[in-house]
């Protein structure tokens, strides 16, 4: 990759980028076409019949915008007024399939696309990887998943958000998943749970994982029982699902990490490499993440 494609790196989650590697521009402009003088349909002994109307030329279809925010009233999170934002390469007429960018604690959708999305995926078109748009939305601190206060924002994603992309022409019926720290753990359970027929790929980034309830963040569940409920660890899925992990070797993560994927059905892509739970390491690990993800997304 270029040094000016890695300045394209977008910023997604606290502190992190993602990469814009590139992609290739599917999209394309219908033919404009021309009537000379007046076409006439001929019978079968070819006599002229009555001549027809003009036809106007084919109009090229309009691209759609390459950034859109909005919002909507989630009821899967109680009534919460919840923020989305989409980005999408320039020049696109065919629906994209997204790639939904789970943001980490403390984060929210304006900072998961701070720094121009949009920018870089107009390079990541350049550089000659399939397109793709990249879709985030508010996900509070509840680890996306049901919590006690009846807040579901893993539900929120799945039945909600997913459906509402749908109409904002894009292809829903494969999405990806890419998030960091509570947003990797994320992308593997929500991933897991829309299942392999929908989820094209999940990279989770600097995953939050523990091996026990006891050993979870303070708010990261419930309990025991809301740990158990909510586990990333041996779901069948996730043996059906391309996966990439990457983690710093000094990340907090790291040996949780390693467990998981050691009980992996199949080992995933991504690895370890030097680094901790920074936006450093994120915005180092996005190129190659980027590149792996999007060819897998119009597989």
């Amino acid at each position: 990759m270029s040094e000016l494609s890695r300045r394209a790196i977008l910023r997604l989650g606290v502190g992190a980028a993602v990469g814009a590697a590139g992609a290739y521009a599917i999209g394309s402009t219908a033919s404009h076409v021309s009537v000379d003088g007046t076409p006439v349909s001929m019978t079968g002994v070819g006599s002229p019949m009555a001549p027809l109307a003009p036809q106007p030329p084919l109009q090229p279809a309009t691209p759609a915008p390459t950034y859109v925010t909005g919002s909507f009233t989630s009821a899967a999170r109680g009534g919460v007024t919840t923020n989305w934002a989409i980005a999408r390469p320039p020049g696109q007429t065919a629906p994209l399939r997204p790639v939904i960018a789970l943001h980490g604690k403390g984060s929210d959708a304006a900072t998961v696309m701070a720094g121009g999305v949009e920018q870089g995926l107009a390079q990541a078109v350049a550089a000659g990887l399939p397109p793709f748009a990249v879709v985030a939305v508010d996900g509070g601190g509840s680890y996306w998943h049901r919590r006690a206060s009846g807040e579901d924002t893993g539900a929120m994603v799945l039945d909600e958000l997913i459906p509402m992309l749908a109409g904002q022409n894009l292809d829903t019926s494969r999405v990806g998943f890419l998030g960091w720290s509570m947003g990797g753990y994320g992308a593997l359970l929500l991933g897991s749970r829309l299942g392999p027929a929908r989820t094209a790929a999940i990279c989770a980034v600097s995953p939050a994982l523990w091996t026990t309830s006891g050993a979870a963040a303070p708010g990261a569940f419930d309990g025991a029982d809301d740990f158990a409920a909510n586990s990333v660890w041996g779901l069948p899925n996730l043996g059906s699902i391309p996966i990439r992990i990457d983690c710093g070797n000094g990340d907090p993560f790291a040996s949780a990490t390693r467990q998981f994927i050691a009980e992996l059905p199949t080992p995933p892509a991504g690895g370890f490499s030097p680094g901790g739970h920074d936006g450093a390491f994120w915005s180092s690990q996005l190129p190659a993440e980027i590149t792996w993800l999007a060819p897998l997304l119009v597989a």
